[in-house]
């Protein structure tokens, strides 16, 4: 998109550290609220072990994303360091579920938004009808969430910096709830021989703990987030490192002990029970302060998911902007508003596909969050296999561009530098793949259909303009690798990179 002057109209850069933090923060912090309930049912008293090897496999993507986030700091995320490593094809194949992850995630969350907001208004909650085959229909509940996914488009439509102030105060707020909840469960309720009697007598059976690790890993997409707001980050060199790995630690943090304080105050079958609402439910059984805990943990979980239905729209937006910027869909998406400066058309677009994905939810039945959540872990599952494999790819394709931030244990192969924990974060992602395809009958049928449906469109495209269809269009990345530092402000990185090529040049030379 250009103005009149012929000037390019491009993505804004105001988000800070903390802001960058809590993008990622908001889709983890939602998971608690949301996932609880879903893996308890599953996990069962070994729901802190279900969130345990989730949260390995986290870390090790999340090494990874660091990586490559803080060394290409551009909109697109996983399917730009796919494209680049692997290949235009790929790359349209990891932002496909890049894309399914996102929109299920606007609907998932702005669904239940809604839901703890109805914490207060029972008769809303309680409400159903029959319509014709579909049964136990919630019509408000539905209406209340395609007018939550409406307002959140509008709110990035504003402009990123608005949005990313509505995430830091919130983030924030939550943050002192999430802490408070888990404090004081522990110093005033917590019972270890509850614990431990469910620990040993209420165990699952191992396609139940298979399936809630599947759940209990969507927790993990806020490092997805960080890298879609890269080109919109203020010093991304700087700032994303220490986001992520900070993110890491907060994240595991709260994902392990939410569920431990849970399973020793109350019984795995109560919260099971409420998964619409599961911490509030145990913020009620907090002593003291439990009649007030439980209002205000409704409250703060209405905004916090709401912070992670908003990083959806922002996501799939900024998604699609990359994807049409590198030619892999058309540049109809990529349409920049010249005042505001953002994605107009793919936030309209893709907010229309979420809202249609809570409406086929809500026709389903009672079990819309559920529809839901199955959804949810195919798309990212996926794209994190892609871009780990990417990670090592980059490694070997480009070993001269500049790193701020490396994955550690390497080993030396030729010039580059192969990441063991790149390794493990490759395998443990193409096992998530394959349990998400075992335990997951909705995610095995949709998952696949919306990523073909996908292909074939890209496939469609690229013939009708003439770019090639399986190959990748000439791109000369060392070229762009400087344009990105010299935007980003990253002059110390920019001079050694344009010394390095310099120096590769030469050499080049003298052996021919």
């Amino acid at each position: 998109m250009e103005r009149q002057t012929g000037e390019k109209v491009t993505l804004r850069r105001h988000i800070s550290v903390w802001g960058s933090f809590c993008w990622g923060y908001a889709d983890v912090g939602a998971d608690v609220y949301v996932a609880l309930g879903l893996v308890m049912a599953a996990a069962q008293g070994a729901t802190p072990l279900a969130f345990a090897v989730a949260g390995i496999v986290y870390i090790f993507v999340g090494l990874a994303y660091t990586e490559m986030a803080a060394a290409y700091p551009v909109a697109g995320g996983g399917h730009y360091f796919t494209l680049r490593g692997l290949g235009d094809f790929w790359g349209l194949v990891a932002g496909a579920a890049l894309m399914l992850d996102y929109t299920v995630d606007v609907a998932l969350f702005a669904m239940a938004s809604a839901g703890y907001i109805n914490f207060f208004f029972p008769s809303f909650r309680e409400f159903t009808v029959n319509i014709g085959p579909f049964q136990h229909v919630n019509l408000v509940w539905l209406a209340e969430t395609l007018g939550l996914i409406v307002f959140l488009a509008a709110l990035n439509i504003k402009g990123i910096r608005e949005s990313s102030l509505f995430n830091e105060v919130l983030g924030a707020l939550d943050m002192f709830m999430e802490a408070s909840i888990i404090v004081i469960g522990f110093a005033f309720a917590w019972k270890p021989e509850l614990f431990l009697h469910q620990w040993h007598n209420e165990f699952p059976t191992t396609k139940q703990l298979i399936y809630a690790v599947t759940i209990a890993v969507i927790s993990y997409v806020g490092l997805e987030s960080v890298s879609q707001a890269a080109q919109e980050t203020v010093r991304p060199a700087v700032v994303i490192p220490r986001t992520s790995l900070a993110l890491i630690v907060v994240v595991l943090m709260f994902a392990l002990a939410f569920p431990t304080v849970s399973l020793g105050i109350v019984n795995w079958r109560d919260i099971a029970q409420r998964e619409g609402d599961p911490v509030a439910y145990l913020a009620t059984h907090l002593p003291y302060v439990g009649f007030l805990a439980g209002p205000m943990a409704a409250i703060l979980a209405a905004t916090i998911v709401l912070i992670s239905a908003n990083t959806g729209v922002m996501g799939s937006s900024r998604l699609a902007y990359s994807m049409a910027e590198l030619g892999l869909i058309s540049n109809w998406l990529s349409y920049v508003h010249p005042k505001f400066r953002t994605p107009v058309r793919s936030i309209v677009f893709f907010a229309g596909v979420a809202a249609a994905q809570a409406i086929f939810a809500f026709f389903s039945g009672k079990k819309a969050l559920e529809t839901m959540a199955n959804m949810y872990a195919f798309g990212a599952m996926l794209a994190y296999f892609l871009s780990t494999i990417a990670l090592i790819a980059l490694r070997i394709k480009e070993p001269h561009t500049p790193r701020p931030y490396k994955v550690p244990l390497n080993i030396r192969f030729g010039e580059a530098q192969i990441p063991l924990l790149g390794i493990l974060a490759v395998t443990g992602s193409f096992l998530m793949v394959i349990a998400v395809l075992w335990t997951h009958e909705i995610a095995r049928i949709f998952g696949p259909l919306w990523v073909i449906a996908w292909i074939a469109y890209y496939i469609w495209y690229r013939y009708r303009t003439g770019k090639p269809v399986f190959g990748s269009l000439p791109r000369n990345w060392d070229e762009e690798q400087l344009a990105i530092l010299a935007e980003t402000g990253e002059w110390d990185l920019y001079e050694r990179f344009r010394i390095e090529l310099e120096r590769r040049k030469r050499r080049a030379a003298v052996a021919r």
